[in-house]
């Protein structure tokens, strides 16, 4: 059973975002979820109340079930992640050496072409989707 195509199609259905999950080293699950509004405790309840009857009957086996926020510096994983933040900053960190450098750090300019458009100190990169290693928003204050 692939849990996360389960979780995203589960998710989808309560009105959330599947954002990321972790697998923790002691077999468990550890679920970002997101929507437009923000995610309160309540939230965190409804789902991880969903998931642990789903689980039983699905027989997906599990230690512990962490449900939570993907926090203001949430991880960018999707190409609508990319598009969706446009304006934002945002911390990008590549597979292999792009223009000498694996690490950006800049203001997400969209897609295009498969590939994300960053501007990183007052010049536009473009990073390949399938080179982004990880990618998390940089929350502005």
């Amino acid at each position: 059973m692939d849990v996360r195509a389960l979780l995203e199609s589960t998710l989808v259905g309560l009105g959330y975002e599947f954002v990321d999950l972790e697998l923790t080293r002691s077999g468990g699950f550890r679920l970002f979820i997101d929507k437009p509004e923000g995610i309160t405790v309540d939230d965190c309840v409804l789902v991880s109340n969903h998931l642990t009857r789903l689980f039983m009957v699905e027989n997906i086996d599990y230690d512990r079930l962490e449900v939570s926020s993907p926090g203001l510096d949430r991880p960018l994983k999707k190409e609508q992640d990319f598009v969706r933040f446009t304006g934002q900053l945002a911390k990008v960190k590549t597979r292999m050496p792009l223009e000498g450098r694996k690490n950006f750090h800049g203001r997400l300019c969209g897609v295009e072409e498969s590939a994300l458009r960053l501007e990183v100190e007052g010049k536009l990169v473009s990073i390949p989707l399938a080179s982004i290693d990880k990618a998390r928003l940089d929350p502005e204050f």
